[in-house]
């Protein structure tokens, strides 16, 4: 014999419906995009990663040949494939192109990487560096929006740059500096809230994830 209906059977009504869908709602707005500034900061590691690897290189030829190169075959910097940042080390770009069919193109005297467009799509492979309204004070060091050897060597400086779209939104692109030679801001750039620049610490000029507009 069936048994009786009782309100244990009852499904949810449409109130309740609505207010679980509310709730997961609310949720998501808050998560998603916390969540796509988290997968965007970890982006930022190879930048932080590569440039020091650039400066330990500039530090072991500065030991051996007295002075800085902007080459980038000339200090052996040579980043692995799937970058996502373009480098430079010099106001004069002569790229490395890492082109889409994953061909890789070295010109002599190569001083900068273009992004890895075999890995990455990307309206420009050569992003220029955003630096909003910086304005510095040297201590030593060199020039945060400009790549290259500055000063007479041995104790001159070399700054270098990277740069790269992380968050796939309009408005801004990530630029990291780093600098042979420490160096003061006179303000804190957009999405940072340091003034000194400590020689070989990458140092982030125009955060992507923070500044968007």
């Amino acid at each position: 014999m069936r048994r009786p209906f009782t309100r244990q059977d009852r499904g949810f009504s449409l109130v309740e419906l609505m207010i679980v869908v509310a709730i997961i709602a609310v949720l998501a707005a808050v998560a998603v995009p916390n969540f796509l500034k988290f997968q965007a900061r970890s982006k930022q590691a190879e930048a932080k990663s590569n440039l020091r690897a650039w400066f330990t290189a500039q530090r072991s030829y500065l030991q051996e040949k007295g002075s800085y190169a902007e080459a980038i075959g000339a200090v052996g910097f040579a980043p692995e494939r799937g970058n996502r940042y373009a480098y430079y080390f010099s106001t004069t770009q002569t790229c490395q192109a890492r082109k889409s069919d994953g061909s890789v193109t070295t010109p002599e005297g190569a001083n900068c990487i273009t992004v890895d467009e075999g890995k990455h799509k990307v309206v420009t492979a050569t992003p220029a560096p955003l630096v909003v309204s910086l304005s510095w004070s040297a201590g030593g060091g060199g020039n945060p929006a400009t790549p290259g050897v500055s000063g007479p060597c041995p104790g001159c400086n070399i700054d270098a740059l990277a740069v790269g779209e992380i968050d796939n939104e309009k408005g801004g692109l990530d630029t990291w500096h780093i600098a042979t030679k420490d160096a003061k801001l006179s303000t804190p750039p957009c999405g940072n809230d340091e003034i000194f620049i400590v020689t070989g610490v990458p140092f982030n000029t125009f955060n992507d994830v923070d500044c968007d507009k």
